[in-house]
């Protein structure tokens, strides 16, 4: 399990935690190759938990951390080199979805980091053959994060999700001057071009 067992474990450790039982597709035996890991975090007091987990990951380098602004539940999104992504679902703490993304220079990264978290999920989905489910939820990922961004079609794959997304993002990037940092994208992207195990990076797409 490695990196996803040890931030478990350092979970599991916390005192105001009362334990982490890994949930999903890696508990079920029917995950993917890319599929992330869940993991069910009952706790005693959550707000002490939110505040201590930046600093409970940060030796882990991840590569993306985020609460997830859809999610039923709290639901801490984290993503490592590899990539590995792993989801801290805290299932007593209900939330309600987010509004679409309001677009500034502001918000470009953490609508990046979204983005992408979203792609590599769906990249499992495609691998489990939901494919309902991934034109399902790119119809929602138009509504909350690619129209605002300025993408008015909706993509029929991951792939014109992908090449739509980093057009629009790149002509942000220059109105507003700056750069959003690559570093997930870059963990991200070969797997949604891969097939059978193959990672390449298609022509046309800049990192």
């Amino acid at each position: 399990m490695g990196i996803a067992e040890d931030v478990a474990g350092l979970l599991r450790a916390h005192p105001a935690v009362r334990g982490v039982e890994l949930v999903g597709s890696r508990a079920r035996g029917t995950a993917a190759r890319s599929s992330d890991w869940d993991f069910a975090v009952a706790v005693e007091d959550f707000g002490e938990v939110a505040a201590d987990l930046p600093g409970l990951v940060a030796p882990f380098d991840p590569v993306a951390a985020q609460w997830d602004p859809l999610g039923e539940c709290a639901s801490y999104l984290l993503v490592f080199a590899g990539p590995v992504k792993v989801d801290l679902l805290f299932r007593d703490v209900p939330r309600r979805p987010a509004r679409p993304w309001r677009i500034g220079p502001d918000t470009l990264g953490a609508v990046d980091a979204h983005f992408w978290d979203w792609i590599l999920w769906l990249v499992s989905k495609r691998q489990r053959g939901m494919d309902d489910r991934v034109r399902g939820e790119l119809l929602t990922m138009s509504g909350h994060l690619l129209r605002p961004l300025g993408v008015q079609v909706v993509p029929r794959s991951l792939e014109e999700a992908v090449t739509r997304y980093v057009r629009a993002r790149e002509r942000l990037e220059a109105r507003y001057g700056q750069r959003v940092p690559r570093r997930l994208e870059a963990e991200v992207l070969p797997l949604v071009h891969a097939r059978d195990g193959d990672h390449y990076r298609p022509s046309g797409l800049r990192s």
